[in-house]
């Protein structure tokens, strides 16, 4: 196994507002590295931490990292089931619920994973290695119409149409296979202006790609209501996410859960009975300090928003 590489975002504020009990039992549902993890062990004598993640190597670099720990159970699965794996676990609520829903350092740096342009291999970005679908079936199977999509919606990318087009026009001789052959594809699709070199816009067709593959979204928006659902009167949970389009979706879902009538403004009197399941610990989201950024550039996209079970 290559060598695993982390540097868990937000780390102090995150155990801070997840108000870490002794005794409790916690769940980080995107293990990674365990760093939030340790932190959490580290912070007070808990009873039980479930790790889940659906990189096996990130599994198995965590069960190193946590060796100390006698009191982690490790799980193979992705956090939009994290309803069957408590059921599994015989287990009914929690006291908390993490998750950090970047790519790790170590997916994004190990070559042979095909998250990055900055290295030469074949088109991957399977989060778990044991799905069927990756990188290279989308760029490679999906017709124009469903890459604009993808391209559009996950990447917001404004020359969408003229990358997808360009794809379909290159995988008409042979397969699109590595990921500095995208590259090339779409540094050909978008004008370049003076002083830009087109590097945005891979990024935002990657990053695009990457979603469709791992279907980030809607299994962000499953875990939520299930997690919420999870937790003990008290419970806390803490989401991480690296771009707009996470942001927006917890920003919302978690403003919902905690609004109570959401009866017309011409109703004078309250008929829905509608309660809030949670209260915001998180008016605004917590952004990384400059200490933070100085040493971790990647966290300058982070976001950390955090709720209480009512």
């Amino acid at each position: 196994m290559a060598e695993f590489s982390h540097i868990p975002v937000l780390l102090n504020e995150t155990i801070e507002l997840l108000d870490v009990k002794q005794g409790g039992v916690y769940v980080d549902a995107t293990l990674g590295g365990a760093g939030h993890s340790k932190a959490i062990e580290q912070k007070n004598n808990i009873k039980l931490l479930v790790g889940v993640d659906q990189d096996e190597e990130a599994l198995a670099f965590a069960k190193t990292n946590l060796s100390d720990y006698d009191n982690v159970i490790y799980v193979h699965n992705n956090f939009r089931n994290i309803d069957e794996v408590l059921d599994e676990l015989s287990i009914d609520e929690v006291d908390g619920i993490l998750i950090d829903i970047g790519v790790s350092s170590h997916q994004i740096d190990t070559a042979e994973r095909g998250f990055s342009f900055r290295f030469d291999s074949k088109i991957d970005m399977r989060m778990d290695q044991s799905s069927s679908l990756s990188g290279y079936d989308v760029v490679n199977t999906y017709s124009e119409e469903e890459l604009v999509r993808v391209i559009r919606d996950y990447g917001e990318e404004k020359f969408a149409k003229s990358i997808a087009r360009h794809i379909v026009k290159a995988r008409e001789n042979k397969p699109i296979e590595t990921t500095k052959e995208l590259e090339n594809i779409i540094l050909s699709s978008v004008p370049r202006y003076k002083g830009q070199s087109g590097q945005s816009n891979v990024q935002r067709t990657f990053q695009a790609i990457r979603i469709e593959v791992n279907q980030e979204l809607e299994v962000l928006k499953e875990f939520i209501d299930k997690a919420v659902d999870r937790l003990k009167v008290g419970g806390r949970l803490a989401i991480i996410t690296f771009h707009s389009l996470e942001d927006r979706i917890v920003k919302q879902k978690f403003r919902d859960l905690a609004t109570g009538c959401i009866c017309p403004p011409r109703i004078l009197y309250c008929v829905c009975n509608h309660k809030p399941s949670v209260k915001l610990i998180t008016k605004h989201p917590v952004t990384a300090s400059e200490e933070e950024l100085k040493l971790n550039s990647r966290s300058s996209s982070a976001k950390l928003r955090v709720i209480e079970k009512l």
